[in-house]
């Protein structure tokens, strides 16, 4: 079986070469249990931390690249839920494979309360080989968990071909994928690790709620790249991930600041810092803007 990538794959700089920089660190945890699973007459948000969302739309729950536990690098924040303390999953969907996002452990033990598991052809394969029940999609796939539509949407993230030794495996554009999710109560919008697809990117449907990863890294939307996003839909709340939760000053993938957004991005207002485990209700723009 291809090896997990992991996130020092890509190269990082040596902790002992150079004095600690100030890093941005998220909010203190605000910690969850079954309620957070229980049904009700709307669709709730909480960041698991990392770059995971849990998604409760009227008792459909999701969660999207959750890591709960085991990390290679240093973890500066308490998770807010324990894998065993999960009730239930209708699905976990995962956009990519590095093990900030694809976290096997967290997904193995998971399992026994996950009714299924969604990504890119070449993940579900990776997750079959696990004994997870996966369904692998290709890009522009259209599926249903309950009353949620999921379409499976481009990325740009094979970091793996520009860094020698990280994956004996080529990586196609079709391993990587972001989520847009259509609940009975908005859109959400979750474009998993990209660089920044102007064509797909600058051109979708305003969403309810934008995941949005922002940092200097160039595989990723890059800062310029992620406000550039965030102003082509100057009305869509910016739920920050991402960022905050590990300790890495020096790693760019990790250490963005939303400091730095406040200037940058249209209707500042909009932009959520969210603890790990605080609640996010979401709502159509038209209603959040009395129309």
């Amino acid at each position: 079986m291809q090896a997990q990538p992991t996130s020092d794959s890509i190269q990082q700089p040596d902790a002992g070469t150079a004095e600690k920089k100030y890093q941005a660190k998220a909010p203190r945890t605000q910690v969850f249990g079954e309620e957070a699973f229980e049904a009700s007459d709307g669709t709730t948000l909480r960041w698991l931390g990392m770059a995971g969302f849990l998604i409760n739309s009227r008792g459909t729950t999701l969660m999207i690249d959750p890591l709960l536990g085991w990390f290679d690098m240093t973890i500066m924040i308490e998770m807010p839920i324990a894998a065993e303390d999960v009730p239930r999953l209708d699905a976990i969907l995962v956009t990519h494979s590095d093990n900030d996002h694809y976290s096997i452990p967290t997904c193995r033990d998971l399992a026994p309360v996950t009714r299924e598991y969604h990504s890119t052809r070449y993940v579900a394969a990776l997750m079959t080989s696990e004994g997870f029940p996966a369904y692998g999609h290709d890009i522009g796939d259209v599926f249903n968990v309950g009353t949620v539509r999921v379409e499976v949407t481009p990325a740009d993230h094979a970091w793996q071909n520009d860094s020698p030794g990280a994956s004996e495996r080529i990586f196609q554009p079709e391993d990587a994928c972001g989520f847009w999710i259509e609940t009975p109560d908005g859109t959400i919008w979750a474009p998993g690790d990209s660089r920044l697809i102007p064509e797909h990117h600058l051109q979708m449907p305003p969403a309810d709620a934008l995941l949005f990863d922002f940092s200097d890294s160039e595989w990723h939307f890059g800062l310029a790249g992620a406000v550039k996003m965030a102003n082509a839909y100057p009305a869509t709340p910016l739920l920050l991930h991402h960022w905050g939760s590990v300790d890495a000053p020096d790693f760019a993938p990790f250490n963005g600041d939303p400091e730095s957004l406040y200037e940058l991005v249209k209707n500042p207002e909009r932009i959520y810092v969210l603890a790990p485990g605080e609640s996010f209700t979401l709502n159509r723009l038209k209603e959040a803007e009395g129309a």
